[in-house]
């Protein structure tokens, strides 16, 4: 093997915090290369974030199509092309591949295509992707490798080959019956945009509520949402067995407190959570240490326990959304150039794009009350938000988490629509540590969602109780 090539900094993997800091060095005079296995700008915009939005907002028009009637539109029967679902779905892909490639060369960071392992200290041989081998090494090294979905260890469940939310993106036709092994996040919205593009959707769910992580009157809210378009919902369902093959048939089989059962469908798809992508890139030889759950073990500054070797994003445990990366990214960058950034205390907002989409920042009222924090708690039902008077759109409600010993908002939580764009107005007063009147007597745009906080914050019961 010839000598290896020396780099600056190398970044295994192109996630988003990755490609940008890779971006930034470069742009700097670092010289810098990103080794990438399979996708150019990373997971998010190749077979994640864009493209997931993207054909949920497909799902979406469908809905809203066969619904029109109600808003005075007539559009008689409505039929589905998928082909051109995934088509609009592949030209987005295209364009963000050209405008990553364009960045790779503006900046000078160099893209290169394979398969990275580590073959000593701060050296990488990479099995390039056309063929041949190079070796590379650097003074800083930057871990960025991601996640790929789980598939767990049942009877009959691997051999049935299901979908992850990669696959599920590529179809080209309308699942007869779509089961979904799940409920959190891609399960959810996955859930409703086939059921939208016209499947029989039912999911499966061993915990005893679906979006475990929320507060238990969202997650029964939601499920009321999603059960009265149709999609059938079993929790507490204990997977025994699948028979089959998803494409063609399968059969899923539970155990609950109510008994066996099996469910039979056309495809399945498996969304129960994430692994870290940190086996077999010889992460030993490196001397970079995982956690027990094959995490790579970070301090608060994002290094590893090797001398300049950081991690970013989700294989160092950093929270599963893109702007976590990219605030993981700023750290990096911080701290290389001589700062002190930390990722303690950050507050990282997160939205489940169903319609209406979830979305919550902070502590939740049920995380306050498992920490003994004393908090007081607000809600509001969507129905009197002056705005749904205009669109119907009814469903959900709002919640603000408000501490008891000052005025400080701790968390805030909305299941209504734009629920994601009305939560960084009060992720804003949050970071500003306003406190809670300020927002609450704030002049708010009417006829706007974000109009509903003032509301919502005047029925905070006051401290002490009066």
């Amino acid at each position: 093997m010839t000598d290896a090539q020396r780099f600056d900094t190398l970044i295994l993997g192109s996630g988003q915090g990755g490609k940008q800091l890779a971006w930034h060095l470069g742009r700097s005079g670092n010289r810098v290369a990103v080794v990438e296995r399979r996708w150019v700008g990373g997971s998010c915009p190749a077979v994640a974030c864009l493209p997931s939005k993207n054909e949920l907002w497909g799902a979406r028009v469908a809905h809203l199509a066969r619904h029109a009637e109600r808003y005075g539109t007539m559009t008689g029967d409505i039929s589905i092309g998928m082909t051109r679902v995934r088509q609009r779905k592949q030209e987005m892909i295209e364009r963000e591949i050209a405008a990553h490639l364009k960045a790779y060369k503006e900046s000078g960071a160099e893209l290169i295509m394979g398969s990275g392992r580590f073959a000593g200290a701060k050296t990488l041989a990479v099995e390039l992707n056309d063929g041949g081998i190079r070796r590379l090494t650097a003074d800083r090294i930057v871990i960025n490798v991601g996640s790929h979905a789980a598939i767990p260890d049942l009877a009959g469940l691997r051999e049935a080959r299901p979908l992850t939310h990669v696959e599920a993106l590529e179809l080209d036709y309308v699942p007869a019956h779509l089961i979904v092994l799940g409920g959190g996040y891609v399960a959810i919205e996955l859930a409703q945009a086939y059921r939208r593009f016209g499947s029989r959707v039912s999911i499966i769910e061993p915990a005893a509520r679906i979006m475990g992580r929320a507060d238990p009157d969202f997650a029964a809210e939601l499920h009321r949402i999603l059960s009265n378009e149709g999609i059938e919902i079993l929790v507490s369902a204990e997977v025994a067995g699948v028979d089959g093959l998803s494409g063609d048939s399968v059969r899923i089989r539970t155990r609950s407190s109510l008994g066996d059962l099996s469910i039979e469908g056309s495809d399945l798809l498996v969304a129960i959570g994430r692994v870290p992508n940190t086996a077999n890139i010889g992460l030993e030889e490196a001397r970079v240490k995982l956690d027990a759950h094959g995490y790579i073990e970070v301090n608060d500054r994002l290094e590893t326990s090797a001398p300049d070797v950081w991690a970013i994003g989700e294989c160092a445990g950093t929270a599963q959304f893109t702007h976590a990366s990219v605030d993981d990214f700023r750290i990096v960058s911080a701290n290389m150039a001589g700062g002190n950034r930390t990722a303690r205390g950050r507050l990282i907002p997160n939205v489940l794009f169903t319609d209406p989409p979830l979305a919550h920042v902070g502590m939740t009222e049920l995380e306050a009350q498992r920490q003994g924090v004393p908090v007081r708690v607000a809600t509001l039902p969507m129905a009197r938000v002056l705005r749904t008077l205009a669109t119907d759109e009814t469903d959900g409600f709002m919640k603000v988490v408000v501490s008891s010993n000052d005025d400080r908002i701790l968390g805030f939580t909305m299941l209504g629509s734009e629920a994601g764009e009305v939560m960084g107005v009060v992720q804003t007063a949050m970071l500003s540590q306003l406190p809670y009147q300020a927002l609450r007597d704030a002049v708010l745009a009417h006829l706007t969602f974000a109009e509903g906080l003032g509301p919502l914050l005047s029925s905070v019961p006051r401290r002490g109780g009066y």
